[in-house]
């Protein structure tokens, strides 16, 4: 078994592709109209198209699941969010308790995404503080191989 995509159904797929392509930086692979596949993995279906498929209502904002992305420059990304309308926080910037920092919004049906600092970002962060491999995996809660390979 190997899983293929993530996919959500979205009741406008323009205003979706739109989101995607500005807000997270994915681009369209295949667009049919009713069905489209983003670069990451990601696919959108129209809420007319999918209703066929499962012959039941679509509900939205079901706040139980999200999509997760990293961002190799964080800073300059929550930098270029500030000047979007089109963004509905979830919460503001906030750090984990291993260091990284993520922050979630909703797109424009409702689902929420997160985007959070990448992982060896946030390690090259703790050691240009000065702290040592084994206080960097102690923070991060991850094993010292883990830090040394993220130090790469």
């Amino acid at each position: 078994m190997k899983m293929k995509t993530c996919m959500l159904v979205v009741k406008d797929m323009e205003k979706a592709k739109a989101f995607y392509t500005k807000v997270i930086g994915l681009r369209a692979l295949v667009d049919l109209g009713e069905h489209v596949v983003l670069s990451g993995g990601l696919a959108l279906q129209t809420e007319e198209s999918w209703k066929g498929f499962i012959n039941q209502e679509v509900t939205y904002q079901g706040k139980d699941t999200e999509i997760y992305f990293e961002e190799d420059r964080f800073d300059d990304y929550l930098e270029k969010l500030q000047g979007m309308d089109e963004i509905h926080y979830v919460h503001p910037l906030m750090e984990c308790d291993w260091g990284q920092r993520v922050i979630r919004f909703y797109d424009p049906d409702g689902h929420i995404i997160e985007v959070g600092e990448n992982m060896k970002t946030v390690c090259q962060r703790f050691v240009a503080m000065g702290l040592s491999d084994e206080e960097v995996a102690k923070r991060m809660s991850i094993p010292l191989r883990a830090v040394k390979n993220y130090k790469r």
